[in-house]
C-alpha cells in the first residue's frame, strides 16, 4: 500500500521524483525504492513524508483511508479561542 500511497501522493502535487527527494533531504533514488517496493522509509522519514503531504503517516500505510482532503490538521499553539474559531469559520466558508 505505501508504495501506491506516496507516489498518488506526488503525482497529486505534481512532483517528479527529484522534487519530492529534495523536499525531503534524499535521493531520486530513495523516492524510487519506495514508490517500487524495494525499501520502506525510516519511521523519521515517514513522519516528514506526512508532513510534506500534510496526510497522517496510517493514510500514508494504508491502514486509514482518508486523505488530507477529509481531514486538516492546523498548528494553533499560541492563538486565543476567538483566532481559533476564526479559522474554522473561513474553513466552514470555503467548503
Amino acid at each position: 500500500m505505501f508504495p501506491e500511497r506516496i507516489r498518488l501522493l506526488r503525482k497529486s502535487q505534481d512532483l517528479s521524483q527529484v522534487e519530492l527527494a529534495g523536499r525531503l533531504g534524499v535521493s531520486k533514488q530513495s523516492v524510487s525504492n519506495w514508490e517500487n517496493g524495494n525499501i520502506l522509509p525510516s519511521i523519521d522519514m515517514l513522519v516528514k513524508i506526512s508532513t510534506v503531504f500534510n496526510v497522517s503517516t496510517d493514510y500514508i500505510l494504508g491502514l486509514d483511508n482518508r486523505s488530507s482532503g477529509d481531514r486538516c490538521y492546523l498548528e494553533v499553539t499560541g492563538l486565543s479561542v476567538e483566532k481559533i474559531a476564526h479559522l474554522q469559520q473561513i474553513i466552514n466558508d470555503m467548503r
